[in-house]
C-alpha cells in the first residue's frame, strides 16, 4: 500500500470520527445512525493510522505531499 493521505486530511477525519463517537455513544444518534457513525468512524480512524484511502486510490486522488 503506497500512502495516499496527507496530514491536514488524516487530523480532519480523525475529529470527525470523534465527533461520530461522541454523538452515538452520548445518545444523540441511536439506532441505524448511531451504528452507521461508528463504522465510518472506525473506517476514518483505521485509514488515517496507515495514511491509505482506497477510495482515493480508485478515484487516482493523492493529498500528501510526499507520496
Amino acid at each position: 500500500m503506497q500512502k495516499n493521505m496527507g496530514t491536514l486530511d488524516k487530523t480532519l477525519r480523525l475529529i470527525v470520527a470523534v465527533i461520530a463517537v461522541t454523538l452515538a455513544a452520548t445518545g444523540t444518534l441511536t439506532g441505524t445512525p448511531a451504528l452507521v457513525a461508528y463504522i465510518v468512524a472506525a473506517v476514518f480512524v483505521a485509514t488515517s493510522l496507515v495514511s491509505f484511502c482506497p477510495l482515493y486510490r480508485l478515484m487516482g486522488l493523492r493529498t500528501c505531499a510526499n507520496c
